[in-house]
């Protein structure tokens, strides 16, 4: 089989377990040197424990691959600069930052807490945007340097935060904001050769595995494996990937996609009586297509009840 990722160095967030461990070991499976990071913390970010990444870097070693557990906290400052120098001062350099860590605390709006919000978008957004920055300043320099960089940061969305889904404003939000994110310093960073793309999975991991029905066919459990992630992201991390920047994919056992961003819809001159924008936004609502659903369909976004 020939390989995407020889000779390069890669940091995977939240790989531990679930998406996170299918990443790193692919990618360690197709010649990138891997630190694995992961807390080893529970579903909703509480406790701690580095085994989990210290078991994936014991699969990387046994296939022949290099690798390093880290178990710094991406959403801490501090933490996120640990770990962009970890992989330098251990391989010598940086390529590839997949953004993956992530916590659930989900509940619907009028029951959530301010607690579970900040939990939520300081691991996901700020656990995103610090490992970035400091990943982005590092080839920052070495571009200045006049060396060569091809740099890869890969987020993790989430269809619930693209399309929506009920019970996660505050995951949704996040993972919106990383969408958001990803399109921006994709322009900012290219000047720096680095390309800036996210993908939104859809997998049975423990993340996932208490909402909606469980699967009950060998099938409809192979579709919904976190394994089919992985092929996505680490084509993404090689060099082939170098004109493909500031996208959204959708990965999943059943679906690749890229989702097209918000686009202007139909218009009107500007109106200055709101007395006169009943018919029409009537209008405008009319010509527009409705809000996608979970599937990524336009118009199956649920109707009010």
């Amino acid at each position: 089989m020939s390989t995407l990722c020889d000779g390069r160095i890669a940091i995977v967030t939240g790989a531990g377990r679930g998406i996170g461990r299918e990443h790193a070991l692919m990618l360690a499976s197709h010649g990138a040197k891997v630190v694995v990071n992961d807390l080893g913390g529970n579903v909703d970010g509480s406790g701690g424990d580095v085994s989990p990444a210290q078991q994936v870097v014991t699969e990387i070693e046994a296939m022949g691959g290099q690798a390093i557990a880290n178990g710094d906290n991406v959403a801490s400052w501090e933490g996120a600069q640990r770990l962009i120098n970890a992989a330098v001062e251990t391989f010598g350099d940086l390529h590839v930052l997949v953004n993956n860590a992530g916590i659930l605390r989900d509940r619907v709006l009028v029951n959530m807490t301010e607690e579970e919000w900040d939990a939520v978008i300081n691991v996901h957004l700020k656990g995103t945007f610090a490992p970035s920055r400091w990943a982005a300043a590092y080839w920052r320099e070495r571009s200045k340097a006049g060396q060569p960089v091809s740099g890869r940061i890969i987020n993790t969305t989430s269809v619930s935060g693209i399309y929506g889904n009920p019970g996660q404003t505050n995951y949704g939000a996040a993972k919106a904001g990383i969408a958001a994110f990803t399109n921006i310093a994709a322009m900012e960073l290219s000047r720096y050769g680095v390309t800036v793309n996210a993908v939104g999975p859809v997998a049975l991991t423990r993340m996932t595995e208490g909402l909606g029905p469980a699967p009950e066919t060998d099938e409809e459990r192979e579709a919904r494996s976190p394994r089919w992630i992985a092929p996505i992201v680490t084509w993404l991390a090689s060099d082939q990937s170098a004109g493909v920047t500031g996208r959204v994919f959708e990965a999943s056992g059943q679906v690749l996609a890229v989702a097209e961003g918000w686009v202007r819809g139909p218009q009107h001159a500007p109106v200055d009586d709101p007395t006169q924008l009943g018919p029409i936004v009537a209008d405008l609502l009319a010509g527009a297509r409705r809000n996608s659903g979970m599937d990524g369909r336009p118009g199956s976004w649920p109707q009010p009840t």
